[in-house]
């Protein structure tokens, strides 16, 4: 007899869907507004993180393999691109990462789920830096 191979739940499912990525977004957005040493990611949003939520809540949909929300009202993310008008150096990636490693702990139980998704928060927060040493913009994405 063949063992039945379990379905592979995409990272939109396992996190636990619209539900559990809103409260992430939530929650990192409130540790932006909190913490003092977020002060430098912060400035760069605007007073009111409403739009900005949105957006996020969005994105993170589509970038966890559930529905495609951000594509579907504001095209390819383009994410580099988007915020190249921004100072985004190392601190405040840091910052950033720092508001989303914590809004993860709150938000995700499954630890070894957490620590790979805070892993390719890094990179992504790493790719969104356009300040600082070393920083080059590709060609395609300065266009």
């Amino acid at each position: 007899m063949q063992a039945i191979a379990e379905p592979t739940l995409s990272p939109y499912q396992r996190i636990g869907g619209d539900a559990a990525i809103r409260k992430l977004v939530d929650r990192f957005y409130e540790l932006m507004d909190e913490l003092p040493e977020a002060y430098a990611a912060r400035k760069i949003h605007p007073a009111d993180l409403t739009e900005s939520g949105d957006k996020f809540f969005d994105f993170l949909s589509g970038w966890l393999g559930g529905p495609q929300r951000f594509v579907e009202k504001h095209g390819h993310p383009m994410l580099r691109r988007r915020h190249l008008p921004y100072a985004i150096g190392p601190q405040e990636r840091d910052e950033w990462l720092l508001c989303m490693k914590l809004a993860l702990e709150e938000t995700v139980e499954d630890v070894p789920f957490r620590n790979a998704l805070y892993a390719q928060f890094v990179q992504l927060g790493e790719h969104m830096r356009n300040r600082g040493e070393n920083t080059h913009v590709c060609e395609h994405e300065a266009a």
